[in-house]
């Protein structure tokens, strides 16, 4: 963070301090929230929790170097104590963004928030100082605490915003105020608390509400192949730009392709030039990913040469998001177990089949949550899409959704050993361990409350003990 002294951040936060013999000592280190991170020089941030009080930990970070603890009590160490420690954590945020001065790029969307989010940050890293959420740290916790990680050199500050309900991305504006918002998508994930796709949609486009008018800098990156995230441009007074595969897309793919080990190429066309693509990532859905980050460049100030470059180059920074380890014995793990809707099940299944050609594919399904009264139609079309597909095995995880899954594929003409349904992850690991074979491709993947990313581990495991039957 920029340095601050404990008296400035106890105005911002409108906080009491206390055990601060000297109140103008300054924060220079990091704000965190873990104790274990603590280092000399940082802010402490103590919130209560279900299972665990930050408060209990005040005098581990002193004596680890912290500076002070934001509390909502007195510790019996320098602390600034206010009424609630969300709000002042926000508040210190929005005000660090404002002494910034930084580019301030806000995306959403239904699925593929955190890969485009990791595409952005490293295209523009090529051209300036970036900061940008780790993992999918999206929420009104994850997205202060990345903001105050910025210093006086960051130019670009890159934030995801998640939400699980209208006026809660309209809440992380007013914390982080966007110049450049970026929507990718309206899909079902989160449906079963929305209540429909046109309340994802309205909340969506809660960001491209927030932004600046076009005079003032502001820009709305829309996707133009989603209907729901087009018709956002109605919603804005910042300058519209279009991506996608839309004739009509100022940023657009043409040519798109898959290589022999399912990394899409393309040719990128930008309002300045075009140039060539190849990716490091899997899978056909990152072409969309690259031209939404492809378009927020282009806004910036780069050009095609060194977007398509930078895209190029770009890898995955985030984990159990396609990542593909190919095992000694030839077997290859994607796992992709961090989380699961039905746009990402159906894009993980295309990336799935496109990698395996000519080899067996293996796709180890589990519930995707939150899909509400949808749910039973999702994982059956999710089921059905893997036999459509030509999927060797489907090897579906779990309790009732996981039938569901078991059930689309045999409804869509697989039986016998083509589809089987198992009970957890262990009994998923042992028929793994039991069939696969080198050169075999399999796919892992299921909301991250499933916790399939054991399976994935495990068979990584097993490949270095050299327990792979060798049929």
């Amino acid at each position: 963070m920029i340095a601050l002294s404990l008296a400035e951040i106890a105005a911002v936060v409108g906080g009491q301090t206390y055990d601060i013999p000297d109140p103008s000592v300054q924060v220079t280190g990091p704000v965190v929230r873990d104790s274990r991170e603590a280092v000399p020089g940082s802010l402490f941030v103590a919130f209560t929790g279900e299972r665990v009080d930050g408060h209990d930990f005040a005098q581990d970070v002193v004596r680890a170097g912290a500076v002070a603890v934001l509390a909502s009590r007195p510790v019996g160490v320098p602390a600034i104590v206010v009424e609630d420690v969300q709000s002042a954590l926000g508040a210190l945020a929005r005000h660090v963004v404002t002494r910034l001065g930084a580019t301030l790029v806000a995306l959403t969307g239904s699925a593929g928030k955190t890969s485009t989010k990791d595409l952005i940050a490293q295209v523009l890293q090529r051209q300036a100082p970036t900061v940008f959420t780790p993992g999918s740290l999206n929420n009104e916790i994850g997205l202060p605490l990345t903001a105050l990680s910025a210093t006086a050199e960051t130019r670009f500050l890159v934030l995801e915003m998640g939400a699980r309900g209208i006026g809660h991305i309209r809440y992380l504006t007013e914390l982080t105020p966007p110049k450049v918002g970026l929507v990718l998508n309206v899909g079902t994930a989160h449906i079963g608390e929305f209540g429909g796709r046109e309340q994802i949609a309205r909340a969506k486009g809660e960001l491209v509400e927030s932004l600046p008018p076009a005079e003032e800098g502001g820009a709305a990156i829309l996707n133009a192949d989603d209907p729901l995230v087009r018709a956002m441009a109605s919603r804005t007074k910042a300058k519209v730009v279009l991506f996608g595969e839309s004739d009509e897309a100022d940023v657009r793919a043409e040519n798109v392709r898959l290589t022999d080990s399912g990394q899409p190429a393309f040719r990128l066309h930008t309002p300045s030039g075009a140039a060539d693509v190849t990716m490091r990532l899997y899978g056909e859905h990152h072409v969309s990913n690259a031209l939404a980050a492809a378009a927020v460049a282009h806004e910036l100030g780069m050009s095609a040469e060194e977007i398509a470059t930078a895209l190029s180059e770009a890898g995955s920074l985030s984990r159990w998001r396609m990542e593909v380890t190919e095992r000694p014995d030839g077997v290859t793990i994607v796992n992709d177990a961090y989380n699961a809707n039905p746009e990402s099940m159906r894009a993980a299944l295309r990336a799935l089949v496109a990698m395996g050609r000519g080899r067996r594919t293996w796709a180890v399904l589990g519930k995707m949550a939150e899909l509400g009264d949808e749910a039973l139609a999702e994982h059956d079309a999710v089921g059905r899409l893997a036999v459509r597909l030509n999927v060797s095995k489907l090897v579906a995880v779990g309790g009732r959704e996981a039938s569901w899954l078991q059930l689309g594929a045999y409804n869509e003409g697989s039986w016998g050993e083509e589809s089987v349904h198992v009970s957890d992850a262990q009994a998923a690991i042992d028929l793994l361990r039991s069939e696969l074979r080198p050169g075999d491709v399999v796919l892992v993947k299921a909301s991250r409350s499933v916790g399939l990313e054991g399976i994935a581990e495990a068979l990584l495991q097993a490949g270095t003990e050299g327990e792979v039957a060798a049929r």
